[in-house]
């Protein structure tokens, strides 16, 4: 890790931005103002990053979906010295022969287990082809020691629709003979749900399909790059959908989930949401509304059980506590609408991927401008201090 770090000192000239908030009298917009020690680990050109994991050990897997840009590179790399490996190997993370139920289509959210295994979710959907078909959408998993897969679990109606945007996913080993993956289904249209799959079984179901948990907000307004985007789901001008960010409390007994339109924060017991007896209706009741955590894409955990949440509006990412307080971790311009985020023991990497910018929300102009980079913020710089405390 530490080489990995200094190398991407070297070769980046942006190099690390460490600073402190300013006082408000410095600026008359303090939130322009970098905070947090924030380095660059890779950049990519096209096609564009989203998922990030990350061992303890520094070995980075990245996600590279096709629902935006039908690609020919991998869908699903691990980075080596610097460059894009296809994991496991080229046959599965690139087009090939294979069947779709054999091979990756568009790895979306990725996410590592407490063994240490790879998950996957597999949207199986790719830019100009219609609907997804059989097959392509899946849930994955991978030993990354021997990279053989260990699961693959297709995803098929009536858990999956055909406007489906399976987003992203956590697995827990403490449920079901093998574990249970929870996944959020933003909805490339207007139904977005949690799905819910036992990775023994096969089974699988759909949830809180009408729940305000997973809904987007009606009215939401996004502050983007200083103007304000009205939520329209017909004419959308900004990256919308429902239930996205997801993640795991440490002793896996909490899932915590957030639609992507919206500022609150939900979580839910797993034994009861792996619980495929459990109806809706008591699913509904037991979903707590934790309050606002900011207009965030990707949610992480670390070992202090503090929830880490992208914020595309800001630039940013924040931090809340177990106590349900949050503190600014870092701030750059360059996280321009951060993605995929992860953290292991020593911090956290996260993934700035521009998707705001594409022309679907710009009136058909890309407004993208590749590298699009992967960024690494070191626990030791972030502020440990409860709000009583705060002086900035």
């Amino acid at each position: 890790m530490k080489k990995i770090i200094a190398a991407a000192l070297l070769i980046f000239s942006q190099g690390p931005i460490t600073g402190q908030a300013a006082p408000l009298g410095d600026t008359g917009d303090p939130s322009s103002v970098p905070y947090g020690n924030i380095m660059v680990i890779d950049q990519f050109t096209d096609p564009g990053p989203s998922g990030v994991a990350v061992t303890n050990s520094g070995r980075l897997f990245i996600s590279f979906p096709r629902h935006a840009q039908n690609h020919t590179d991998s869908t699903l790399a691990e980075i080596v010295d610097g460059k894009r490996v296809p994991f496991p190997n080229k046959e599965t993370s690139m087009p090939s022969d294979l069947p779709l139920k054999d091979r990756l289509i568009s790895v979306h959210g990725i996410t590592l287990d407490k063994k240490n295994n790879l998950w996957v979710i597999d949207d199986g959907k790719r830019a100009g082809i219609h609907g997804i078909p059989d097959g392509a959408a899946k849930v994955v998993g991978f030993d990354i020691n021997t990279r053989k897969i260990i699961a693959s679990i297709p995803i098929h109606a009536p858990a999956l629709l055909q406007d489906s945007h399976l987003n992203d996913l956590r697995v827990d080993l403490s449920h079901g003979k093998q574990g249970t993956a929870y996944i959020t289904d933003s909805s490339f249209g207007t139904s977005p749900a949690l799905v819910i799959v036992d990775i023994a079984t096969g089974q699988q179901r759909r949830v809180l399909t009408n729940h305000k948990s997973t809904q987007p907000e009606k009215g939401f307004v996004a502050y983007l790059a200083g103007k304000p985007r009205l939520y329209d789901p017909k004419n959308p001008t900004f990256p919308v959908g429902g239930a996205d960010g997801i993640t795991l409390s440490q002793d896996s007994k909490t899932l915590y989930f957030a639609p992507l339109t919206s500022r609150r924060l939900y979580a839910i017991p797993t034994a009861i949401l792996s619980d495929f007896k459990v109806t809706e209706d008591n699913l509904k009741k037991n979903v707590q509304d934790l309050g606002e955590k900011g207009f965030a894409d990707g949610l992480a955990s670390d070992q202090q059980d503090r929830i880490y949440t992208t914020n595309g509006e800001h630039n940013s990412i924040w931090r809340r506590w177990p106590d349900g307080h949050f503190d600014l971790v870092a701030r750059d311009p360059r996280l321009d609408w951060p993605d995929g985020i992860a953290t292991n023991n020593q911090g956290i990497y996260v993934v700035a991927g521009q998707w705001e910018r594409l022309p679907g929300f710009n009136h058909g102009k890309n407004l993208r401008e590749p590298n699009y980079l992967l960024l690494y913020i070191p626990f030791k710089t972030a502020p440990t201090i409860k709000p009583s405390q705060n002086n900035q």
